[in-house]
């Protein structure tokens, strides 16, 4: 089955270049993701297609409304909320939200279907984190703009895991943060020139002994992953 990864956004434009992404075409020309992006705007029914409000309570800035949201989500799929919801893991990005890292893009992989909805403004009103989303997902301890960046950092990371994107499925096992590496970041890396301005590669990835280059490489990984707690 293949990963169907929809997208829901005020902002359809910005994601023209992510299927062109050599991997992410490549999962798309081997069947194993379908992807779509969806404007959320042309479903609301208010004026102009409105989509945000201002805040009950005060304060600065527009959030996007739980009714747009729901008719968006519900127009997009010709079907009831909860159908939707019990179909599909909808993904609301929000700086609250589950931090996303290597296990959870391998996780969200193995899906059949994923629905991401990018906020705006000051986010989304908390009734559809509450009601709408099955989950929320977050990139770290900041806040952007829009969930559109977030959602296609969520996409590459994702796709990378899906069969024939890499061309060699090998490619995703032994890098940062993988279990072949024990989530470790990965180690250096080193090509041609041998040497440039003095700046050598080490003696040992040229000395052919893989079992050294194994054991060096682990222990880099390990110095590089204590520096980074």
């Amino acid at each position: 089955m293949p990963l169907a990864l929809d997208i829901l956004t005020l902002f359809p434009g910005w994601f023209g270049w992510l299927e062109e992404e050599r991997h992410v075409r490549n999962a798309l020309d081997t069947g194993a993701l379908t992807l779509d992006v969806h404007d959320m705007r042309p479903f609301s029914d208010l004026p102009h297609h409105a989509v945000d409000d201002t805040p009950y309570g005060g304060g600065a800035g527009m959030v996007v409304r739980v009714d747009t949201t729901v008719a968006a989500v519900e127009g997009v799929y010709g079907q009831p909320l909860d159908d939707v919801r019990a179909q599909r893991r909808i993904i609301a990005m929000d700086a609250r939200g589950r931090r996303f890292d290597d296990a959870y893009a391998r996780e969200l992989a193995e899906a059949d279907a994923i629905t991401i909805l990018c906020g705006r403004y000051e986010g989304f009103d908390q009734r559809v984190l509450d009601h709408v989303a099955t989950e929320t997902l977050s990139l770290g301890p900041y806040v952007l703009a829009g969930g559109e960046v977030a959602a296609m950092v969520v996409a590459d990371a994702v796709t990378r895991f899906l069969p024939g994107a890499l061309g060699h499925d090998e490619s995703a096992e032994e890098e940062s943060f993988a279990p072949a590496l024990d989530g470790l970041p990965e180690y250096p890396h080193y090509t041609r020139p041998l040497e440039f301005r003095g700046w050598e590669v080490p003696e040992i990835l040229r000395s052919g002994d893989h079992g050294r280059i194994a054991a060096w490489r682990r222990a880099q990984s390990e110095q590089i992953g204590r520096a980074h707690v």
